[in-house]
């Protein structure tokens, strides 16, 4: 990998996408002391100090490139409507991984957990084959092969993140989102697809993006698929309990149940999209992080304290939340 400056002779570290992901990690990289360049195809809505802000389609290969010139490493945080993941999702990375090989800088992409189908309750960790059964699960395993590809090639090196459902500040369409979080500061009941008893890991936004930025910047992390650092696995029960501490009261859950989903997803389309995903909720759903904890460091937030800060964050919101899917 080349060392790519920036014309102040930093090296330069470029993040496409400034959602919910996106934005956390170019924060994290920026208070780390590194030169940082935000890509986006609108204005984000909250710009701190000292960012790097281009406008940019990334799925326009010469407008990425543009974007992302003199960068030392390129972070892939975008996402596609939920609606349109599997018809939008590719070329965006595509149009990233073009400029990444133009630039020679290491790319560094965030990716789910869709890649690896239903499991039937296993434990996953990075070895296990992709074998989605799902359209967008299918999607996903195909674009984590291109990238594959292209580093057996020697074409762009890489790195590989994959985080759960995600949770934290800003994060509003998610199985923890408003559904849950802001409903139980409402004082509303929690809207859940699934069995709330079983394990389920959760991803929080702090950690992922520390996560990310140990890739771009450790490289032991390249060539490799890692399991980004998060909270430890409990019950999505045991996740209600906690928020219920936070805001004082029980909350209680509204199950929706797999027969009205079905009926609801043939004229909701958006619901349509979660149910084919809806066994993520209906068998234990666990990721393992060993490999990431034991070759860099421990970077998981205990889970009360990130449950702590996200309900603090629906209480007094400060920064506009961005909204969308899990990438």
């Amino acid at each position: 990998m080349s060392e790519r400056m920036s014309p102040d002779g930093q090296r330069l570290h470029v993040v496409f996408g400034a959602g919910q992901i996106g934005r956390a990690l170019a924060t994290h990289l920026l208070d780390a002391g590194l030169n940082v360049r935000t890509v986006s195809r609108t204005r984000p809505p909250f710009l701190p100090d000292g960012f790097d802000w281009r406008l940019a389609d990334a799925a326009d290969p010469a407008a990425a490139a543009e974007a992302a010139q003199d960068a030392a490493v390129i972070y892939q945080c975008l996402n596609a409507p939920y609606t349109q993941w599997p018809q939008r999702f590719p070329a965006l990375q595509l149009g990233v991984l073009s400029a990444a090989e133009r630039c020679g800088a290491l790319l560094v992409t965030l990716e789910n957990l869709y890649g690896y189908g239903p499991m039937g309750g296993q434990v996953m960790t990075e070895e296990l084959p992709l074998a989605a059964t799902t359209i967008k699960g299918r999607t996903r395993a195909a674009m984590t092969q291109v990238l594959l590809d292209a580093s057996e090639a020697g074409r762009v090196p890489i790195a590989i993140g994959r985080a759960a459902d995600l949770f934290g500040a800003g994060v509003t369409q998610s199985a923890l989102g408003d559904q849950v979080f802001a409903k139980a500061v409402a004082g509303k009941r929690a809207d859940f697809l699934g069995n709330p008893d079983l394990l389920h890991t959760y991803s929080y936004v702090p950690d992922v993006a520390a996560g990310l930025a140990v890739l771009g910047t450790d490289d032991r992390a390249i060539g490799q698929v890692w399991h980004l650092p998060g909270p430890e696995t409990v019950t999505t029960r045991q996740v209600l309990d906690l928020i219920a501490i936070e805001v004082g009261h029980a909350v209680a859950i509204r199950s929706v149940p797999t027969w009205a989903r079905s009926a609801l997803s043939l004229v909701n389309p958006m619901l349509r999209g979660l149910a084919e995903m809806s066994y993520e909720f209906e068998e234990p759903f666990v990721m393992d992080t060993t490999k990431f904890d034991t070759t860099f460091a421990h970077l998981g937030t205990p889970l009360a304290a990130a449950v702590t800060a996200t309900v603090r964050s629906y209480q007094s919101p400060s920064v506009p939340s961005p909204t969308g899917p899990r990438p």
